[in-house]
């Protein structure tokens, strides 16, 4: 997320009061739905993010929307919104959301379907990925959503669905919070220690602040 949003939280930083090694700038509401196929195998996720209400303001108002403050916007502006977040144009930016299995990651595909608004003030959005590298569904699978530089925190709400399948465990893991926080800390530390800029070489450290969700399903 941090590569597609940096132009507009650039453009508004003077709004900002926060010390330049504030971490996250941006945080997302996330909502998972996993689909499985005819055959009970699981063929993609569908990921939902609502934006915070600040940079939802901030986007909405760099892109010319909602004029008037009402936080809603008209069916032509929505047609104007559309797709606002998939626009995946930089190399290294692959959509933060993470499925892995025996600790191998599995690959998805870009978003082959998307849906956008914005209502109450937030930015919504919703898209379908598919997963080119299938999970055996009868052991542990885990999906995640984080953005490694913790440019943006992305956090889950409501329990996870599964499509398609009704004998899933849909379970959410939350991370050690008291050690990734002084992990954090020590990797500033070292930055700081070899006269790096905290901005520039905020280390990757996004993965230790985030929440999993490990699905496993009935044998066949």
């Amino acid at each position: 997320m941090r590569a597609l949003l940096i132009p507009v939280v650039i453009s508004c930083a003077s709004l900002s009061a926060q010390p330049a090694r504030a971490h996250p700038h941006i945080f997302v509401d996330v909502g998972l739905e996993l689909v499985f196929d005819e055959g009970g195998q699981p063929e993609g996720l569908w990921i939902s993010w609502t934006y915070d209400p600040l940079f939802s303001m901030l986007l909405v108002s760099d892109m010319g929307l909602d004029a008037d403050f009402t936080g809603t916007i008209s069916e032509e502006e929505r047609d104007a919104l559309d797709g606002f977040d998939m626009q995946w144009t930089v190399e290294e930016y692959h959509g933060d959301t993470h499925v892995t299995q025996d600790g191998k990651p599995l690959a998805l595909s870009s978003p082959v379907k998307w849906e956008s608004d914005y209502r109450d003030g937030q930015l919504h959005s919703r898209h379908l990925r598919q997963l080119i590298d299938r999970p055996d569904p009868a052991r542990e699978w885990v999906v995640a959503v984080y953005d490694p530089t913790y440019y943006t925190s992305y956090g889950l709400t409501g329990a996870p669905r599964a499509i398609g399948r009704e004998d899933c465990s849909l379970r959410i893991f939350e991370p050690d919070w008291e050690a990734a926080g002084a992990q954090l800390e020590a990797a500033l530390e070292e930055v700081l220690g070899g006269g790096g800029d905290i901005e520039a070489d905020f280390p990757l450290v996004g993965a230790l602040f985030s929440e999993e969700v490990r699905i496993t399903c009935a044998a066949p």
